[in-house]
């Protein structure tokens, strides 16, 4: 058998090694993005505040400025 190929695959093991730590990232962000980590609110523990909701409501345009400033100082109260 001629084995003088050998000396040139010295390297050859990494690729398939990046292709495993590869897919292990992609399955780790993966289940990450399917069980909602990353998607937290300020606060930390995943839901919004009422302040949040009333920001959040202000700025998509449910909420008017007169009812946005009352509602804003019944929750500072």
């Amino acid at each position: 058998m001629d084995f003088s190929w050998l000396p040139y695959m010295n390297g050859f093991w990494i690729f398939p090694l990046f292709c495993l730590l590869f897919m292990a990232i992609m399955m780790i962000a993966g289940c990450g993005m399917w069980f909602g980590f990353g998607h937290r609110t300020r606060n930390g523990n995943g839901h919004e505040t009422a302040r949040e909701i009333l920001e959040r409501r202000y700025a998509s345009g449910e909420v008017g400025k007169d009812q946005y400033d009352a509602m804003r100082h019944d929750l500072s109260a």
